[in-house]
């Protein structure tokens, strides 16, 4: 069992950056894959990136590829999602996940933290 806690959302004008931390509980944190997904007002929740049980790989989906970055910590515990150059767009509520298969739905992940809104400005 783990136990996710975001944190670092918050409001942030166009073209500027933001960085999202992902607390875990327990030692069992470099067991599970993680990630990052996100969902706005209105719409269906949407795979924004995720990282391997090393750090050694990482996916991003389409919208946030060259912009945001996922890394992992497991010393700490800890996973981010360092967010630049964001949009409008990218305005939604962010939810750390992890599992221990691969894939970007939300299936593929057991465990889920209750979210952080992130709120970008034009």
């Amino acid at each position: 069992q783990v136990q996710l806690v975001e944190s670092g959302g918050g409001l942030v004008q166009a073209g500027g950056s933001l960085r999202l931390s992902c607390a875990a509980s327990g030692r069992t944190f470099s067991s599970y894959r993680m990630a990052w997904f996100r969902q706005a007002l209105g719409k269906e929740r949407e795979y924004v990136t995720s990282i391997s049980r090393s750090g050694s790989m990482t996916y991003y989906g389409d919208s946030v590829k060259g912009r945001f970055t996922i890394s992992r910590d497991n010393t700490k515990n800890t996973v981010y999602l360092q967010m630049n150059s964001l949009k409008p767009e990218d305005t939604a509520v962010y939810y750390c996940a992890a599992g221990r298969n691969f894939g970007s739905l939300e299936r593929d992940y057991d465990y889920w933290g209750q979210g952080t809104q992130v709120t970008v400005s034009s």
